[in-house]
């Protein structure tokens, strides 16, 4: 409503009434006086019916001025909703491309490191040759000592024995490095995950605050929407007890009965 008011003041079809009926008034009294009280009776009755014309017109216009005033807060609280909604949806997408490129970059990382670790224990694993015993070693030298003496069928026997007893060898030397190396392999991915499960963590209480924050935003926002709701209806509700209180035809006080609008769906944030 803002500038409009309901005393006749602002709208030329209101002072035209006004002025008829003021003019009506006149003329009833006039009749009454020099008793013409048929013409009086006249002009009473239609005074009455101009009067409850005019009051069910100025309801029914304040009844929708205010109908618009409530659409108008309703209308600009769901556009602030709205925006508000497409806000904080840009802010979480953002935040999750954001978690997800270092969870990414830090798997890359993660690969790059293992590999170049697995290659370093398979090179400095020690021992990284096998150990002979002395019974194969003595062997081996059986092995020649008869080769060279030409006595070769027990020279191949020998060698037969050594070749097993060498091959048992290095079965156990590679089996025990296998497991060495496999068990630093184990302690060097158990601390990429703790690292992974740090960044995961961070990750995730972000999250959460974020979440938290969006909540108490929202908060905010519908309470302001109904502080602004619970003024405007207050105001109308002064307003329309202000128009009851001056019918038509009763001159209103000095004070006008003006609307005060609540803050503008523009000023609600």
């Amino acid at each position: 409503m803002g500038e409009n008011s309901f005393d006749m003041s602002g709208n030329p079809d209101e002072h035209a009434v006004a002025d008829f009926l003021e003019v009506l008034e006149k003329h009833r009294r006039d009749c009454e006086a020099e008793g013409k009280y048929e013409e009086a009776e006249l002009a009473a009755t239609r005074l009455q019916q101009l009067r409850e014309h005019e009051e069910n017109r100025r309801r029914e216009e304040l009844r929708s001025q205010q109908l618009a005033e409530r659409l108008g807060v309703e209308e600009a609280h769901m556009k602030e909703l709205q925006e508000f909604n497409e806000i904080w949806d840009r802010k979480v997408a953002e935040f999750e491309a954001h978690a997800a490129n270092l969870q990414s970059t830090l798997a890359a990382r993660h690969q790059a490191e293992h590999q170049s670790y697995l290659e370093k224990l398979r090179a400095e694993t020690e021992p990284r040759t096998p150990r002979w015993s002395k019974d194969l070693l003595n062997l081996r030298k059986i092995q020649e000592t008869l080769a060279k003496m030409k006595k070769y069928a027990e020279a191949g026997k020998t060698k037969a024995q050594a070749d097993q007893v060498e091959a048992k060898e290095h079965a156990m030397w590679k089996a025990k490095r296998e497991a060495k190396i496999a068990a630093l392999e184990e302690q060097f991915l158990h601390k990429q995950q703790l690292e992974m499960g740090g960044l995961m963590k961070r990750i995730q209480s972000g999250r959460e605050e974020q979440k938290q924050a969006r909540k108490s935003e929202l908060e905010r926002l519908l309470q302001r929407y109904q502080n602004v709701k619970t003024q405007l209806e207050s105001q109308q509700k002064i307003i329309q007890q202000r128009v009851e209180k001056y019918p038509v035809g009763a001159p209103p006080t000095n004070q006008s009965v003006n609307s005060s609008r609540p803050q503008s769906s523009s000023k609600m944030r």
